[in-house]
């Protein structure tokens, strides 16, 4: 076998252990569906359960790279806290170790008798040929997972035998003998297995090459140990890759897989070292085999996660100051922080999912709020500084709506109950709901810079009226969040009334402005600045009682939810014609004329 020929078979051997594992790990977890996801994310709460379950994990799906990628994505979403994310990475990498000892399977031999059955090759034959029965004839999904991971385990183990294979004859090249001495080196050794796991984009895969390699007996204890210290730390490429994209507190998490490896490598390495030196271990130029190699693997990590398990809170600190928040970093926290939540991540699994869009949704309306209060502040006190905030505000209330709704709408592409997707619909009205009263906030913020520009002033009258509305307006914004936030089923019950009221009034002060023009007392410039805020309070009141129907929905689909002793119901007319009453007393403009007889207000109905 020459050289091309020898090296076009071991990289056809890594190409199928390869995908033999992403095989055999995909079946896995789609076997548990988003189990094993939904229990990572829950069952974090101490470093202890994150280690386990870094390492149960990681061991099911046989990456230690996917774990934490997946935790990166809990990490990016902020629902997991760094802390936490350190003992999951810290596990990953012990369970990443099992695959060594999976490998040593396929070294099994038999010639003859009983012996013959539990070699490499009828294993390996016995799972091909039950994972294709499965996949051809089985009907049930679950079955189906099942052959492909007998499938990917039968390919993985044709993979590894392929290795093997192309790099036997090299047992009788002196050059390869005298080349494997070589990585006796420790810092070439290290470097070795950093290099060739950061092509492979594997730490299984680099071991399952390292134990072909190992087949061959060229390979000392000497060359295979910084090796494998090596692996740990090049197996950290494929994480540093899929952190480009998170946020700081993602590149954190990132850095805490190449950190945990680098100082174990560290660790493990000076403290061998040290010790062959004082020692001088005689066991060094042994011949190691796959076993060995898979023992010494699973040593190394366990031995690192033991000795930073104390130091846990250290490695955060250390993560910390190494990627820190800029002065821009902070201002902006606040602002879009939020965004973070809608993690694509989290898409496959749609209850945590629209979990996340809720409290997206939250923030949301806490910026409308605001924004709202900031445009009427406008009325009485304009500056363009002020102004401006609100445009710039206005912008990013638009930026909500458009990443919620793209959240929503690509999940609703996923498999989701009857129940999910009608709270993913409702979302989607909530959002453009509040799109739109952030639109009338800025609309008021505009005709109040239209004032300045043009030196309009209304008249004490027109401002005074203003101002009963303004507070009327202030109580139907804030009420609305506080209902929406809260599940507060009460709150939202006394919208309808408030809007109509405020509609009802808003029609009052408009035609005492039309008096005021005929009497002279106002110029039409004023009365189209009045008519403009007037139009958009009745309109940002009219989109409140529309989010305020979300939470009496809700209520209705889920009359049990929150545990509220207000039944979900419409009011009477009694209970509406006295709450339409208090509110017409409350923000009284109307003092000495005749009351409504109508409460319905089409308008807000």
């Amino acid at each position: 076998m020459n050289i091309v020929t020898m090296i076009l078979a071991l990289l056809c051997g890594v190409a199928l252990f390869l995908y033999g594992m992403q095989l055999m790990g995909d079946g896995l977890k789609s076997v548990a569906g988003n189990q094993l996801e939904t229990f990572l994310y829950r069952m974090t709460n101490n470093p202890v359960k994150g280690v386990l379950l870094g390492a149960g994990v990681t061991s099911v799906i046989q990456s230690s790279s996917a774990t934490t990628v997946m935790v990166i994505g809990f990490v990016n979403s902020g629902m997991m806290k760094l802390h936490q994310a350190i003992g999951i990475v810290m596990g990953a990498n012990i369970g990443t170790s099992i695959t060594g000892w999976v490998l040593c399977l396929s070294y099994i031999g038999g010639s003859a008798g009983i012996a013959s059955l539990f070699s490499s090759a009828t294993i390996s034959a016995v799972a091909a040929i039950a994972g294709i029965l499965l996949r051809m004839l089985s009907k049930r999904s679950v079955q189906k997972n099942i052959g492909n991971i007998m499938m990917g385990f039968a390919i993985l183990m044709v993979g590894m035998q392929m290795m093997s294979g192309a790099v036997s004859p090299l047992k009788q090249s002196p050059v390869f003998m005298e080349a494997m001495t070589m990585f006796s080196n420790p810092v070439l050794g290290m470097l070795v297995g950093i290099v060739m796991t950061a092509i492979l984009q594997s730490a299984s895969a680099a071991i399952g090459v390292l134990q072909a390699l190992s087949v061959t007996g060229a390979l000392s204890f000497a060359a295979a140990y910084p090796i494998i210290l090596g692996i740990g730390v090049g197996a950290a490429c494929p994480v540093m890759l899929s952190a480009i994209g998170a946020n700081k507190n993602g590149k954190r998490t990132a850095l805490v897989y190449l950190f945990v490896n680098l100082i174990g490598m560290i660790l493990c390495g000076g403290v061998f070292y040290a010790a062959k030196a004082v020692m001088h271990f005689s066991f060094m130029n042994v011949s190691v085999n796959p076993v060995i190699i898979a023992a010494v693997n699973s040593a190394y990590r366990i031995i690192t996660a033991i000795a930073l398990f104390p130091f846990i809170g250290k490695v955060e600190q250390l993560v910390l100051a190494i990627v820190r928040d800029s002065q821009e970093d902070l201002e902006d926290l606040e602002d879009n922080a939020d965004f973070d939540l809608l993690e694509e991540r989290l898409l496959t699994l749609p209850a945590l999912a629209l979990g996340q869009s809720s409290r997206v949704i939250v923030g949301m309306s806490r910026k409308v709020r605001k924004n709202v209060g900031r445009s009427l502040n406008l009325i009485h006190e304009y500056s363009d500084k002020k102004y401006e905030k609100v445009q710039r505000k206005e912008n990013l209330i638009d930026k909500y709506e458009s990443k919620i709704g793209d959240y929503l709408i690509r999940l609703s592409k996923q498999q989701m109950t009857s129940q999910q997707t009608r709270q993913a619909v409702m979302d989607l009205r909530v959002i453009g709901d509040l799109e739109r009263i952030g639109d009338y906030a800025s609309n008021i913020a505009r005709v109040m810079k239209q004032t300045q520009e043009e030196n309009i002033h209304l008249s004490d009258e027109g401002m005074k009226d203003l101002n009963v509305i303004i507070e009327a307006e202030r109580e139907m914004v804030n009420s609305t969040v506080r209902s929406y936030q809260e599940s507060d089923l009460g709150t939202a019950m006394t919208m309808k009334p408030l809007a109509a009221a405020i509609t009802y009034l808003c029609e009052i002060l408009k035609n005492r402005h039309i008096g005021r023009l005929s009497r002279g007392e106002c110029d039409m410039q004023q009365g189209a600045v009045f008519n403009e805020l007037l139009n958009s309070f009745e309109r940002i009141a009219s989109h409140c009682v529309a989010i305020t129907g979300a939470v009496r929905r809700e209520f209705e689909e889920n009359p049990d939810f929150h545990m509220h002793s207000v039944k979900a119901r419409e009011l009477t007319q009694q209970e509406y014609q006295k709450l339409y009453d208090d509110f017409l007393k409350k923000y009284d403009v109307v003092s000495g004329q005749d009351r409504p007889l109508s409460v319905e207000d089409e308008a807000v109905s």
